[in-house]
């Protein structure tokens, strides 16, 4: 360590815990608490939405959503999500992670309140003005995903990095709950409010006009929390890593972590400047679509772009298609026996359930253990088992779900199965997914990439797992309306999930190293400087690898000539 100081990168490698990481996990999650908030509620939605607007005499039948339209209304958000994490991820290393930041969570809450206020004269006019605010909102928490990713990797120590990171995720968990609570909070209100009778026994006083003041209440209370972040999310500085490696203004880049660590943070001296700003050009460096890039980290980011789009496809169908599993389960009576509002009590009541079984617990244990463990383990061993558990759901499927009762005074839609075991290893399923696959895809494209492409990586990789979950949204969903089509769909979800297993090679380990290590920025000035320099033994070293950087830019530089 020159001259006995310790460097910006060294001492953030190093930091013990403190408060500030906590907080940062609460305004950092926020994107994702509001990201679970919606997808938890969406599906309960459009039940009711179904039933208000969608009433079809004829059918002797609850209303429900065309196929099109329930898939418009839940699959809008995933191509704003797409766009949002491409742009952002893009913007945040053009701009700086905290210049954009406020930029999403001001759309996310703005959208989230405006889908509670969707308008129209008309069921489709309701329905057109829902899916464009909802297209919005995802495009607010699209851009959360690569910076919120970056911004908590980039802060924290290398001991504990994946936790925390891992924690910023597992605010869906808290998000899935609170939607949850809030579903079954305000419907249970409403339900003693506005009593009827169930659908069976007046099929249009079964629903309640005030249903429509129920989801829009729903809808609109994700807008809260998030809100509350503002102001702090505000004053959130700019990332060391990016203000020096991408700024190249070390003075500011160790100002900045001084507030952070309540420290002061002496930059290691250069050539004998102990005062330099500027350590590096930041200009003098291998573009993302450049030949040196593809060589480093064109197969990095092939492995978890791959495997994010592999475990959305898997992921997203799961979720997407609750309302359906849970009827087949045995959560959720026939949807006959129940009015409107009833129904939005239960299923929510039933999701809520699974959750606290099986999704939460998924992201908690990969906060404790992935430091522990390792990423690569995680993901490996979440694959494998997801694509065990969906195989024999599906082989076995019509087993499981027993066979549509004729009882027309049963409360239920399927008779003689063995829906415990249904709904274990449907639980198993997620669970495995959470501490698996869906918390570490997230986790290692913040780690692996240089810091001037970090953003724009991750919101490439992320973009990737929302054309997976698009493909769930759009088409596997059109096979889930007969066993048939829900069988094959389950065995090529197990499918995916094997690819998904194989892909994970793709991506190296990253448990315990710095990031400069891990993207080779340490002593490659073609990753835009000698950023480890604190953690060198003497200048000579460090002056060797400056050296060593600036003739593998000329290198680069006339590879890409």
């Amino acid at each position: 360590m020159a001259d006995g100081k310790e460097s910006i990168f060294s001492s953030l490698d190093n930091a013990k815990t403190q408060l500030y990481h906590y907080k940062a996990i609460v305004i950092a999650g926020m994107g994702f608490f509001t990201d679970a908030y919606d997808l938890f509620c969406i599906t309960a939605v459009t039940k009711l939405i179904g039933r208000l607007y969608y009433y079809d005499p004829s059918t002797n039948s609850p209303g429900a959503l065309p196929n099109q339209i329930n898939n418009a209304i839940t699959g809008v958000a995933l191509f704003g999500t797409l766009a949002g994490q491409l742009f952002f991820g893009w913007l945040g290393d053009k701009l700086g992670r905290k210049k954009v930041y406020g930029i999403t969570l001001v759309t996310m809450v703005g959208c989230a309140l405006a889908s509670g206020l969707s308008f129209g004269s008309s069921a489709q006019g309701v329905v057109t003005t829902l899916c464009f605010f909802r297209f919005w909102l995802g495009f607010g928490i699209g851009g959360d995903y690569p910076l919120s990713a970056v911004i908590m990797s980039e802060y924290s120590s290398q001991k504990t990095r994946g936790g925390f990171v891992a924690a910023v995720f597992a605010m869906q968990g808290i998000g899935i709950l609170v939607a949850g609570a809030v579903a079954m909070l305000v419907s249970k209100v409403f339900l003693q409010a506005f009593p009827a009778d169930k659908f069976n026994v007046n099929q249009v006083l079964s629903t309640q006009p005030e249903g429509d003041f129920v989801w829009r209440i729903v809808l609109m209370f994700g807008a809260v929390p998030a809100a509350l972040t503002f102001y702090w999310r505000s004053k959130m500085p700019e990332t060391a890593r990016y203000t020096a490696l991408v700024e190249g203004d070390h003075e500011k880049a160790k100002a900045d972590m001084a507030k952070v660590l309540e420290k002061d943070i002496p930059v290691a001296a250069v050539n004998g400047d102990s005062e330099s700003k500027v350590l590096v050009d930041p200009n003098s460096s291998y573009g993302l679509f450049s030949r040196e890039f593809l060589r480093r980290h064109g197969l990095h980011l092939l492995g978890t772009s791959s495997t994010w789009f592999l475990l959305d496809i898997a992921f997203y169908s799961l979720q997407l298609t609750q309302k359906d599993v849970y009827p087949a389960s045995g959560l959720l009576p026939k949807a006959s026996t129940m009015n409107a509002i009833e129904e939005v009590y239960l299923l929510s009541k039933a999701m809520l359930l699974i959750a606290l079984a099986a999704t939460v617990p998924g992201y908690w244990f990969t906060v404790f253990l992935i430091d522990k463990i390792g990423r690569k383990p995680i993901q490996l061993g979440g694959f494998l088992l997801m694509s065990i558990f969906m195989a024999v759901l599906g082989f076995k499927y019509g087993l499981l779900r027993g066979e549509k009762c004729e009882d027309p005074n049963s409360t239920l839609d399927f008779c003689n199965g063995h829906t415990n075991l249904f709904t274990l290893l449907y639980g198993l399923t997620l669970f495995f997914a959470n501490f698996g696959p869906n918390s570490t895809t997230f986790i290692v494209p913040a780690e692996l990439f240089p810091a001037r492409f970090r953003s724009t990586c991750h919101g490439i990789s992320a973009a990737a797992g929302k054309a997976g979950a698009i493909l769930a949204a759009f088409v596997l969903q059109s096979y889930t309306h007969q066993l048939k089509g829900i069988r094959k769909a389950v065995i090529a979800l197990a499918v995916v999930n094997l690819l998904g297993f194989f892909f994970t090679f793709l991506v190296p380990e990253t448990k315990g190293r710095s990031l400069e290590e891990i993207s080779g920025e340490d002593n490659d000035l073609g990753g835009n400087g000698v950023t480890a320099i604190g953690n060198s033994d003497d200048n000579a070293t460090e002056a060797t690898n400056v050296d060593n950087g600036k003739d593998k830019v000329a290198e680069a530089e006339m590879e890409m000539v």
